[in-house]
Parts: structure tokens; sequence; C-alpha cells
């Protein structure tokens, strides 16, 4: 009884701590912005004398009140994105990045994407050459794909009927075939991505994994099924994957499944407000994450997918809702 007691007590601490979190959690982001336009990591990077700024360096480089860029700077270092060290002559207190501040600036300035900064090449590049971060990556997907794809199947039923063959580019582990085929056993399954990806993942029945570059072709079939590939890419590229796809359907029963968030939709009910709200923030919290990630990869908004499924070549396309992040576009080769 003690020990419930106890326990209980720990949770509703670790609550109300959370709870500050929650209330205060856009401080975070904010100071980091406030840094960024500031330009405080390029002014510690290009300290003419290589040595830690203190606070009267950086705020005469930086043009701002000290006892302001002090509590600014005092918040960040605490979350670890400036550190605070001796000066040589240990007379004040000066001020360094550190790897999470180097490369804050680029997606302002348009400079190498923050990953890349760090890692010395692209995210992709990264993870073919390191098994574990692949690992990762595709563990992630794949917990996506067990959640998500259920509500797309429900959503979508119809869209399969007539449909031989489905290509799911960039698949991974397989875990979205292996759903659809079992939702939809007249269905070939085609599991279709990077040979390094393909040659370790699991063999499933009426799947065939097939490894290949969503840039050069795309193996024919009769639908595609695309999810959380295309915000990886900017336009230019997104637009050559789609054209892609288009090539690989027959050109008057064809169908392509866009699986990916939209940005800034809301329902024209009120029913399901607070959902909807909770889900359009997680949509712009994935935006920012995938900024870090590259220069180009983002979120769209349904003015941005118009944009690019017309430009591929698509002659409409519609859209669903499935109460999730994620939406359904199915874009039509005619």
């Amino acid at each position: 009884m003690e020990e419930n007691k106890r326990n209980l007590v720990d949770e509703e601490a670790k609550a109300s701590l959370e709870i500050w979190r929650y209330l205060f959690g856009f401080a975070d982001i904010s100071a980091a912005k406030c840094a960024i336009d500031l330009k405080v990591p390029e002014a510690l990077e290009n300290n003419p004398s290589s040595e830690p700024m203190t606070l009267a360096e950086l705020s005469s480089a930086t043009s701002t009140s000290q006892s302001h860029l002090h509590r600014i700077m005092r918040f960040l270092v605490h979350l670890g994105l400036f550190k605070e060290v001796p000066t040589r002559d240990s007379l004040a207190t000066g001020y360094t990045n550190t790897p999470l501040s180097r490369p804050i600036s680029s997606p302002v300035n348009g400079l190498v994407p923050p990953f890349d900064a760090v890692h010395g090449k692209e995210l992709w590049s990264f993870a073919k050459d390191n098994p574990r971060h692949s690992e990762l990556i595709n563990e992630a997907m794949a917990c996506e794909a067990r959640r998500v794809v259920p509500l797309v199947a429900g959503a979508c039923h119809g869209l399969f009927d007539g449909v031989a063959t489905v290509v799911d580019v960039g698949g991974g582990t397989g875990d979205t075939m292996a759903i659809l085929v079992k939702e939809f056993p007249w269905i070939k399954g085609i599991n279709f991505d990077l040979p390094h990806v393909v040659e370790v993942v699991q063999v499933l029945d009426n799947v065939e994994n097939v490894g290949g570059d969503m840039f050069d072709s795309i193996p024919a079939c009769d639908a595609v099924f695309i999810k959380s590939v295309l915000h990886d890419w900017g336009d230019e590229y997104c637009i050559k994957i789609l054209k892609n796809c288009k090539e690989a359907l027959p050109p008057k029963t064809g169908k392509v499944l866009i699986v990916e968030p939209v940005v800034g939709e809301k329902k024209k009910t009120m029913i399901m407000e607070e959902r909807d709200e909770k889900l359009g923030y997680v949509r712009l919290a994935l935006d920012m994450i995938m900024m870090v990630h590259t220069s180009t990869c983002k979120e769209r908004t349904l003015k941005e997918w118009d944009f690019v499924i017309k430009e591929a070549g698509f002659a409409r396309y519609e859209v669903r809702d499935i109460d999730d992040v994620q939406w359904v576009i199915i874009a039509y080769p005619s």
C-alpha cells in the first residue's frame, strides 16, 4: 500500500513538471529563433581571436542590450544550445557554440542543412553508410505504417477494386505491403526501395522486394502507394518522383495514393475541433523537423500539393481526410 502511494506521488510530481513544459515549451524555440535572428552563432564562430566571447563582446557584436542578452544566453546554455566557459585569463565568463548551435543558422541563410553540417553528408548517404541509422529510419517508418496504413485501407477500400499490382515506393521493411495484401488479398505487392534497404528486409507472402532508385524508374503496376516519402524532397525532386510514378501506371486506370500531411486544412464541422487543432500542431511541428534535416524538404499545403501534382502531369486528384496527421491524396493520370 505504501509503495502504491509513493508511486502515485511520484507520478503526480512528474505530471506537475510536465505541465510547465507544456505551458512554456514555446520558449525553447522562441529563444533559439532570437539567437538566430541576432546571428549569435555566427558571431561566436567568427570571433577574430578564436576565443570564447564575453557577454560584453557578444553584446557589441550583435548590437544587443547586455541585460537582455545575458538572460537569453543563460536560458540557451541551460538547454545546451551554447556553452559557458571561462576566458583565457579566467577573469570573465565566455560563450562558445556547441555542435547543436554551430549549424543552426543554416536554414535561415540557405547554407548547408544542419544534418549535413554535423555529419558531413546528407541524410540518405549517411543512412547508407551507417546501417544502424538506416535501421532506425526503417523501424520508425514501419511503426508509422502499422499505425496509419489500416486507416488508409479503411478510407480507400474501393480504390483497390480491380487493382492487380501495387508498388509501395520507399516501402522500407515491407510492413505497408504486408498490411495491404492482407486487407486486399487479390493484389500482388511490390515493396520498392533502395537496394541496401530491401536486401535485409523480411520475405512476405505475395510481396516481392525490389531494389532500385525512384529517381530512375518505378516498377510497372496498376497503383502506386507512396507514404512519407515526398515530404523528404523539394518540389523539383518531388515532381520527378511523381512523373516516374505516372509512367509506371496504365494511363486510363492507374492511380497514385499519396499519404502525407496537408498543412493548414481544417474540417468543415466543429465536432472534432480540438483534435483537429492538435493534429494541425503536429503537422507544423513535423515541418520544423523536416527543415532541420534538409534545406528543401517540407510538409505541404493543399496549394503546394496542387502545384507538384499538376506539374508532374496528373489530370486530376482528390483528397481524403482519415482523421490523422496524414491525409490521402489520390492522383489520376487521366
